[in-house]
């Protein structure tokens, strides 16, 4: 039994409501989230940068014999291993307790390790998304939330935009095939928006058949490289 077994539907704390139907659901991907959010080959790279000016100041300046510098090298390297495999394992950690869901009204973002727990953004709180790609396809979607509507960013890392601490922002980081993930979550709210519009507007004037206003809605596509 995993430790989200109790869901009754992968990724979703309890069952969609009638009428709500789950568009795409996926999660980052351990090796970009070990480079973006980790920074593991930065700090494999400053190891790496450690060991060679250790080296060179043992061997040429510390009058030390090849033998030392060799082993001074090699400790450092064991060190250096040590921090950067336990920041792959906590990406991959990260990424094996995280999915992201995209239903026609919300997004749902479960994650954490040790505590699991989920969030719901309702598309009628977001106010922007954003989408920012990489050469492998893999990108990441931070979505801007309405005036007063506010989430934790030490509580939701890594599924947050990076140094938006006061105003954090919700993020479905790290993902595989980003720009396809961003046309489904603009479709979505799109919808989501449209049906609002409508329902306001047959509230507002029962009989009326007016039309939809949806330009003021800033999409995940409209944005796409942007953020």
């Amino acid at each position: 039994m995993s430790e989200f077994a109790f869901e009754p539907v992968h990724g979703l704390p309890e069952n969609l409501p009638p009428g709500e139907a789950l568009r795409w659901q996926g999660a980052p991907h351990w090796r970009v989230l070990a480079r973006r959010a980790f920074h593991a080959r930065t700090v494999a790279f400053y190891f790496g940068l450690l060991i060679l000016i250790q080296f060179a100041y043992l061997l040429l300046g510390g009058g030390a014999g090849l033998k030392e510098a060799v082993l001074a090298a090699f400790w450092l390297f064991l060190l250096g291993g040590l921090a950067v495999g336990i920041l792959v394992l906590l990406a991959w950690l990260y990424s094996r307790s995280t999915v992201y869901s995209i239903t026609d009204r919300r997004l749902v973002i479960r994650f954490g390790v040790a505590l699991p727990m989920a969030v719901n953004i309702p598309f009628k709180i977001v106010e922007s998304a954003g989408l920012r790609t990489y050469p492998d396809g893999s990108g990441d979607i931070p979505l801007v939330l309405g005036s007063g509507q506010k989430v934790s960013y030490l509580i939701m890392w890594p599924n947050v935009r990076p140094w938006r601490f006061s105003n954090a922002q919700p993020m479905l980081r790290a993902i595989p095939d980003a720009k396809n993930v961003a046309e489904i979550l603009a479709e979505a709210l799109h919808s989501a928006t449209a049906d609002t519009d409508t329902e306001a507007d047959e509230a507002a004037v029962p009989r009326s058949s007016g039309s939809t206003d949806t330009g003021k809605l800033e999409t995940a596509a409209a944005k796409a490289g942007g953020r």
